[in-house]
């Protein structure tokens, strides 16, 4: 029996990523096209830009749907994933000019990239490949059976620990400084850990270390004062966002600007909006308000109830996200499907966490509505993944039904031949 993908692609996951996709050209076009007339250039560059990247994601999840989910357990391919991956990381950090006070990006020619966008869907493919692997050894041996090994390599072998890569990737990111992808990666990391099936008191743990840790650190920076911390050369570049983030209006011209603004977006927004395209803030008041601060003019334009509508979908997507994963067989297309959805939660949180100063801004775009090729490409990747692992996931529950049911056919035709057997008998016993 063979079935066509095509007849199990999962709508409730693609549509709203088409709408949220379409929704972004148009908020791009929208934050970008009165800075570009401006400068007197085109007002619909960022825009053709943006769809550029966005046609190429279309064909990415094309050609990643059609895939063999055995070509993503394949560990050659990742491993050679990994390796190009740590190699870019090495070139953006070291052999990259400084683009607002962080390296990061990649430029050739007309095209630009960053690795550490790469890396959170690298990351969580990496983990789920190697949670996967060791289920027998978890149910065993609890968490024991993830951490058996040294943190740091005293022989070849040890450089096989997943723990190894991923701190090395982490710190790469962090080192930039891109603190806002090196958060995302962090938490999402510590979800696929968490959702390896190590007992669940795990995640309370690590739960409360992180809200410690983070209580501490932002207590430490209020005692000590901003300045202090910016003499620390890795958080020079942030020792702004955390005093925007302490008192956004005490440096209005400075370090406060881009948050202040941000409310002040907000509020004009009020229910409804002052109408798409009608924004004050994007005019030169509040500084890239494409990518970090996307949705507080989002708020400006459409009002609370149209950025409502828009994070609605959001939501119903990510759970959609979350249902392909709790509801696979696989351990391994579970944790990569729960671990897209977490990862895309956990950017969403981030950002508006952001732009409303609930936490400090750490320059982490908003999904699907910001401008970026890299960011549209990359959670278009993640997107397919799960397309895929959803429809091989049906076809696996076809075939499984298909089979019980051939079995359950075959031993009701075995127990009426054995019926009838059983009474030839007995009758030939009586004749007897």
């Amino acid at each position: 029996m063979k079935i066509d993908k095509k007849h199990l692609l999962n709508y409730s996951i693609l549509i709203p990523y088409l709408i949220l996709s379409i929704v972004g050209l148009i908020v791009v076009y929208s934050t970008t096209s009165a800075t570009l007339i401006q400068y007197g250039l085109n007002p619909f560059k960022s825009v053709i830009n943006q769809g550029m990247f966005w046609i190429i994601s279309l064909l990415a999840i094309t050609f990643i749907y059609k895939l063999k989910l055995n070509f993503l357990k394949n560990s050659r391919v990742l491993s050679l994933v990994m390796l190009i991956e740590m190699g870019l990381l090495l070139i953006a950090r070291f052999f990259t000019k400084q683009v607002n006070g962080a390296h990061g990006w990649i430029v050739l020619g007309p095209i630009s990239f960053q690795p550490a966008e790469y890396l959170k869907i690298i990351m969580i493919w990496f983990l789920a490949f190697t949670f996967a692997k060791r289920q027998k050894l978890i149910e065993r041996y609890d968490y024991q059976a993830l951490t058996k090994r040294r943190w740091w390599p005293r022989q070849l072998s040890d450089l096989k620990d997943w723990r190894f890569y991923s701190l090395v990737m982490i710190l790469l990111v962090a080192s930039q400084p891109d603190l806002g992808n090196a958060t995302i990666i962090v938490l999402t990391s510590i979800v696929m850990f968490s959702i390896s099936g190590i007992g669940y008191r795990w995640f309370s743990a690590l739960l409360s270390v992180i809200v410690a840790t983070s209580t501490l650190f932002l207590g430490l920076i209020s005692l000590v004062g901003v300045e202090t911390i910016s003499k620390v050369p890795v958080f020079g570049y942030v020792a702004k966002r955390f005093s925007a983030f302490f008192n956004p209006f005490k440096d209005l011209t400075n370090s406060g600007h881009q948050l202040a603004n941000s409310y002040y977006a907000m509020s004009n927004g009020g229910w409804f909006g002052l109408g798409l395209g009608n924004s004050i803030e994007k005019k030169g008041y509040l500084p890239e308000a494409q990518t970090d601060f996307v949705f507080s003019i989002v708020i400006e334009e459409l009002g609370l109830i149209g950025a409502g509508l828009i994070l609605a979908i959001v939501f119903f997507l990510i759970l959609r996200i979350l249902l392909v994963g709790m509801k696979s067989n696989n351990a391994f297309n579970a944790m990569i499907s729960l671990g897209v959805g977490s990862m895309l939660l956990m950017q969403v949180f981030i950002n508006i966490g952001g732009i409303s100063g609930l936490i400090p801004s750490t320059g982490v775009t908003f999904p699907f509505l910001s401008q970026g090729g890299n960011s549209v490409l990359v959670l278009s990747v993640a997107i397919g993944f799960v397309l895929n692992i959803d429809a091989s996931e049906k076809r696996e529950r076809i075939f499984q039904e298909a089979e019980d049911n051939y079995h359950s056919r075959m031993s009701d035709e075995y127990m009426k031949e054995q019926a009838k057997i059983i009474k030839l008998r007995e009758e030939d016993d009586k004749e007897v």
